[in-house]
């Protein structure tokens, strides 16, 4: 009795699955051909990074209607080709995509309950609350911050290359932001530039390690997120989430007994805290307090997203202007050319500095560390110009990695050509051919505070130090980490540096 009640839950599953991998088919959309059971994400994290994956899957679907079908493992999800309709994703009919489609599990794993993954009211309410720390008047108040932790970097290099010349960048930027983001975000010395073993450069890089086990649990979270959580199921490890939750405890703890006020992440967090209990004390709470951990997974996702995100844009910036001597020295000259007018680098002077800026655009533009966008369908959505409609649930992918590469916007994708985002060239494209920071109310809320701290970085090396490439360690093209979560150098940046 039971083998027959195994072979009829055998064909139950295959037929379920096969029904679910004809999604499209039956819908009359054009799809990319899946196969079971990575549906068109064979390769990844093996030999192909999800960016370039996307992108041969968009390469296929676009010109065949303005999205086409895809498939992440049996789940069908909708890749999104014409730029007019990520306009209408991201911005014009926000509401009904408002939702990232990421996994969240409050309950056990208080870090992932971060403004990134929040969904509805309560994303709404805090990132409301959070905005006024990215001013660009907040900005300038955080400035010194960073330019004193830069101080810090130009020394650490020096020392570095009186024993040998070739450095391995990509980690030293790490050390130098993970020292900015502990500053700015926790109001810590963190140390890394002194010691590469300090805990937060430590624990910073242990966020981004590959793990068989911990790619299985994202696997299942993502794909399966009601079931994950019944099953309890948590992506941060519990040294880290461990740690993170004690580092901010300890400073909260610090900060009230001493009633210590910086301009930094930390007070203003603490501020909102303070308001939201005098508010509901008064009966005017919104019923979404932010509590302790919620302050933790806001600097917890600040700490991830502001170290590696710019250190592995300077990384790359700093790659190309290597290979391209031509364009370093004109970079140089800018920085040059800007200070003589300018006592210092203050923050007005870096902000005039616009071929840097047009560097750091350029970086974004041809290895944008989020490659994909996604959003989630929160009902049915009829696509307008079409008869199709996106199902309540649906996960919408706009590969920005792909479109960043589609020749139609930019023209010989692959060279680096910072001449691209001038205002004269910025103005003849689609706007929404450009996404690094993601775009409508959900863009990057950090995005002031990245591009500051990139251009801060990469100011203080350009005008101390010369790059070259380590012919013996560096590939050109570029070898890119298929493991990654963001876009990474595989092996690292060999660079040879030497002392202006």
């Amino acid at each position: 009795m039971w083998i027959h009640l195994v072979v009829l839950a055998a064909l139950a599953a295959v037929y379920w699955i096969r029904q679910r991998l004809s999604y499209w088919k039956h819908r009359g959309v054009a799809f990319v051909e899946p196969s079971f059971p990575q549906g068109n994400l064979e390769g990844l994290g093996k030999s192909r990074h999800m960016s370039q994956i996307l992108q041969g899957c968009y390469e296929q679907l676009k010109n065949r209607g303005p999205f086409g079908g895809v498939f992440f493992f049996i789940n069908p999800a909708a890749l999104i080709t014409d730029l007019d309709l990520v306009k209408t994703v991201l911005v014009k009919d926000f509401a009904s995509f408002h939702d990232r489609n990421l996994y969240h599990n409050a309950r056990d794993d208080p870090l992932s309950q971060h403004l990134v993954a929040m969904e509805g009211s309560k994303w709404k309410n805090l990132r409301a609350k959070l905005t006024p720390t990215f001013t660009s008047g907040k900005m300038k108040m955080m400035f010194s911050t960073v330019t004193s932790v830069a101080e810090e970097f130009t020394k650490c290099l020096t020392g570095e290359i009186a024993s040998n010349s070739v450095v391995e960048m990509k980690d030293l930027l790490a050390r130098f932001t993970t020292d900015v983001i502990g500053t700015v975000a926790f109001g810590l010395e963190c140390n890394s530039l002194k010691d590469t073993n300090a805990r937060f450069r430590v624990m910073g890089r242990k966020v981004f390690e590959p793990s068989r086990y911990r790619a299985m649990k994202t696997f299942l979270a993502a794909q399966f997120p009601q079931l994950a959580r019944t099953l309890r199921v948590t992506l941060t490890p519990a040294d880290i989430s461990d740690f993170f939750m004690g580092v901010v405890k300890d400073t909260i703890q610090f900060r009230e007994t001493n009633d210590v006020q910086r301009n930094d992440f930390m007070t203003l967090l603490m501020k909102v805290m303070k308001e939201d209990v005098l508010s509901s004390g008064k009966g005017s709470g919104s019923g979404d307090q932010l509590t302790m951990d919620d302050i933790a997974a806001q600097a917890f996702v600040f700490f991830l997203a502001g170290f590696e995100t710019s250190s592995t844009t300077m990384s790359f910036c700093l790659y190309e202007l290597a290979l391209h001597q031509e364009l370093q020295d004109k970079a140089r000259a800018n920085i040059e050319e800007v200070l003589q007018k300018y006592d210092s680098i203050s923050y007005e002077a870096v902000h005039e500095m616009k071929y840097i800026e047009m560097c750091i655009n350029e970086s974004l533009r041809k290895y944008p560390p989020a490659t994909t966008l996604t959003r989630k369908a929160n009902h049915d959505y009829r696509v307008a110009g079409t008869d199709q409609v996106l199902q309540k649930g649906l996960m919408v992918a706009v590969p920005v990695y792909a479109i960043h590469h589609d020749p139609a916007h930019f023209p010989n994708p692959d060279r680096f050509d910072p001449e691209r985002f001038s205002p004269e060239q910025t103005a003849k494209r689609h706007p929404f051919a450009y996404l690094p920071f993601g775009e409508g109310p959900r863009i990057c809320i950090g995005l002031r505070f990245g591009m500051m701290q990139a251009r801060i970085g990469l100011v203080y090396l350009l005008k101390h130090f010369r790059f070259t490439l380590d012919e013996q360690r560096m590939s050109v093209p570029l070898k890119l980490s298929p493991s990654s979560p963001v876009l990474t150098i595989e092996g690292g940046l060999w660079l040879k540096v030497q002392k202006l």
